[in-house]
């Protein structure tokens, strides 16, 4: 900035300026800004104006530091480098883009969705091996957007070292498929398979000459991978296209956060990708793709996936939470399926929203996984930042290929958790989150040979200081009547810079107690749980800490308060290792939905917990086993627990009065038809007592009219009526 001064007051003084005009202050001073800032980005080693995710940058080429400056397009995809996945990508996408080789698919969603990558590049079906249904599971289980599709030719090379002939080899090693889609090729060589874990890995293997399998060395063997793969091993391509079926196409999807569905004129082919569930019933799927057949739409192709009754489950209450109700309520059989749809239309296209909107008043969930333009074209966003990437010279001694993320090297360092509430529910958490991480309990009562035999280190109350000052993350697992007491008994000196953590089955007063509490301690990082996790049993047998007890099940959490991501997200991301069903809700919000279902279950419970009203049966209806099922959950957990969801669930009371009016309005109802069934009983037979006794004298009149009897002797004795007077006889016209 002093050199600038020295120019502009080479000519005139500053304060000659100043006072020559008061208005020129503010000129002068904004000319300053203008000129130190053009000096800035002049001066500035990373001026290309180049950055991450569709920023804009210089039309001119510029020369790029991968190093120094932050991913311009990170793309994600499954395997090391050199895959086909990698390929694909790049023909996608183009050469310049930073290809991110994860270890799995999960992996590479969990990049996109972390927002460490900007998309994802995986396949989905090939054209001779099928469909990849791991990822047809991971489109559910992570909310990412379809933004485009590429089909991929696949072409396999002979690759070996250099020096190595044709007429050298012995072994060929690759991925299984790739061995079967070359097997009349090796077997015309006299070429041995052998089996590795992947394609590009075998060409790794060969080139490092590491892991090798028994009998192979670089001189007798030959790796069956990708052009790109020789290129990145150096390795030599004997020959290329050496597949038997020329046909081999796999078609991958791009994927992101956002959709580019905006971007989809009328006149850009389109393909939208849906999902959809509904229960079993006659013509189910025929009355669902005719929802589209009446309006003319094409469908290119669908796919059933089983599906577990917890993911299902999932979905549906994803869809009521968009406000949605369950049109089906059936019993689900044990099979139940999650169907996806392809169809060549845009998803804004009126006949579509028309399509979709007949679907789901048929179906119990559904959702749109993508609307977006068909065979490798690019629109929105990623068109735009594949074009500047055009501009970009990128050094060649510099990697376009990465395999490790930022959060690899923290996860590879273990958290410091520790426990307060060290019953039944946190030795359950302490289980799971002590095989990544060092885990200590704390807990009033002594529970040292409950942690012992976990391999924990245990404290007990009066040690508080000492357990805080070996831990980063504080879970807090005490009831919600003893929760307030079990926060306000750790030193908030010893919680600075920590995460504090609740999982009570409420979260509203959890919530306000942790801000009341730290509430001049702004350094304490605050996150609301709620771990619906299997049940755990009092003296069950066998080993409660199974992936059951975890798989599918929901975790409802919000961020209160969080500076330190990167930690939450590391702690939240054990939830998402174990399967469970992560559901970002405030707490008022889960209170309402969540609480008030928790509280009548487990008053059901409770009232069902006597072995009088449900005694063993020899044979068990499923509505008798699910009563049962409810009685032994409850009774797991202790009166505390259920005496917190009543005293903090503002509802609680009305749910007492509801389920005492229905039993009484059910008592009443009962004694209702008891009387009338009594009534409709007594009425009945003085109904036939009447009848009868007039049928008597019907046939007494009709005796004595006809001469029946010859005296009054013979006659029988007449009939009186109840009211002890003599019956009328009938008259003549009878």
């Amino acid at each position: 900035m002093s050199h600038l001064l020295q120019k502009l007051g080479s000519r005139r003084p500053a304060n000659s300026i100043i006072h020559s005009n008061p208005l020129s202050i503010s000129v002068f001073l904004c000319l300053l800004v203008v000129v130190a800032t053009q000096a800035e980005r002049s001066c500035s080693p990373h001026s290309s104006r180049i950055h991450r995710g569709g920023a804009t940058s210089s039309p001119s080429t510029t020369t790029h530091d991968l190093h120094n400056e932050p991913a311009i397009m990170r793309v994600a995809y499954q395997g090391v480098a050199g895959a086909y996945s990698e390929k694909a990508t790049r023909e996608l996408l183009g050469d310049k883009v930073i290809a991110v080789g994860r270890p799995s698919f999960e992996d590479c969603f969990r990049a996109v969705a972390s927002l460490e990558c900007d998309y994802a590049c995986l396949p989905i079906e090939n054209s001779l091996g099928g469909s990849i249904h791991e990822n047809y599971d991971l489109m559910l289980r992570y909310d990412l957007t379809i933004i485009g599709e590429h089909e991929f030719r696949v072409k396999h090379c002979l690759l070996a070292t250099r020096g190595v002939k044709r007429e050298d080899l012995k072994y060929a090693i690759s991925h299984p498929q790739a061995l079967a889609q070359c097997d009349n090729f090796l077997r015309g060589l006299g070429i041995k398979p052998i089996a590795t874990y992947d394609t590009a890995g075998s060409a790794k293997m060969l080139a490092e000459n590491d892991k090798l399998p028994d009998g192979c060395t670089p001189q007798n063997t030959c790796a069956i991978a990708s052009d790109l793969a020789g290129r990145t091993y150096g390795l030599n391509c004997l020959e290329a296209g050496i597949e038997d079926d020329d046909t081999n196409f796999t078609r991958f999807l791009l994927l992101a956060r956002k959709g580019v569905v905006e971007f989809l004129s009328k006149n850009i082919p389109a393909k939208t990708s849906i999902v959809f569930t509904f229960s079993n019933a006659a013509g189910a799927l025929y009355k669902a793709l005719a929802c589209f057949a009446l309006r003319d739409i094409d469908c290119s192709k669908i796919e059933s996936r089983p599906t577990s009754a917890s993911l299902l489950n999932f979905l549906k209450f994803k869809s009521q939470q968009a406000g949605r109700k369950i049109r089906n309520k059936q019993e689900s059989s044990r099979f139940r399926y999650c169907f996806y749809l392809d169809f060549l239309a845009n998803q804004l296209d009126p006949k579509t929203q028309n399509a979709l909107a007949h679907l789901r008043e048929q179906a119990d969930y559904v959702r749109i996984l993508g609307s977006f333009p068909q065979k490798s074209r690019l629109v929105g966003p990623v068109a735009d930042a594949v074009e500047r990437l055009k501009h970009v010279t990128v050094a060649e001694s510099k990697a376009m290929s990465i395999s490790t993320l930022p959060s690899d090297t923290e996860d590879s360092k273990p958290l410091r958790i520790g426990i307060v509430g060290f019953g039944p529910f946190g030795q359950v958490l302490a289980q799971k989150m002590a095989l990544k991480h060092h885990v200590s309990c704390l807990d009033q009562g002594d529970k040292s040979a409950a942690a012992a035999e976990l391999g924990l280190e245990f404290y007990p109350s009066f040690e508080s200081t000492k357990f805080l000052a070996g831990v980063d993350i504080v879970v807090v697992t005490a009831e919600l009547i003893d929760f307030e007491t079990a926060v306000q008994a750790l030193p908030a000196s010893s919680m600075k810079s920590k995460l504090v953590v609740e999982t009570c089955a409420l979260n509203t007063h959890p919530k306000s107690v942790l801000l009341r509490t730290f509430s001049d301690v702004t350094d304490i990082d605050i996150l609301s749980t709620h771990p619906m996790l299997g049940p755990v049993r009092a003296g069950e047998s066998g080993d409660p800490y199974t992936s059951s007890v975890w798989e599918g099940r929901p975790m409802v959490y919000e961020k209160v308060r969080v500076s330190n991501m990167a930690r939450c997200d590391k702690f939240l991301k054990i939830f998402e290792e174990a399967r469970c069903q992560m559901v970002e809700m405030d707490a008022a919000a889960h209170d309402a939905t969540v609480a008030d279902a928790e509280f009548v279950t487990h008053l059901a419970g409770r009232l069902l917990v006597d072995k009088q009203l449900l005694p063993p049966s020899p044979v068990i209806s499923k509505e008798y086993a699910a009563l049962c099922d409810v009685a032994d959950m409850t009774s797991s957990d202790s009166f505390d627990q259920f005496f917190g969801m009543f005293k903090y669930n503002e509802n609680a009371r009305t749910h007492l009065t509801k389920m005492r009016d229905n039993l009484a309005r059910l008592e009443q109802q009962l004694a209702a038809k008891e009387a009338y069934l009594a009534a409709g009983i007594e009425l009945r037979n003085s109904d036939r007592q009447r009848l009868l006794a007039e049928t008597k004298l019907l046939l007494q009149e009709v005796a004595q009219s006809s001469g029946f009897f010859r005296n009054e002797r013979e006659a029988p004795p007449k009939i009186v009526a109840k009211d002890d007077s003599q019956v009328k006889p009938p008259t003549k016209s009878l």
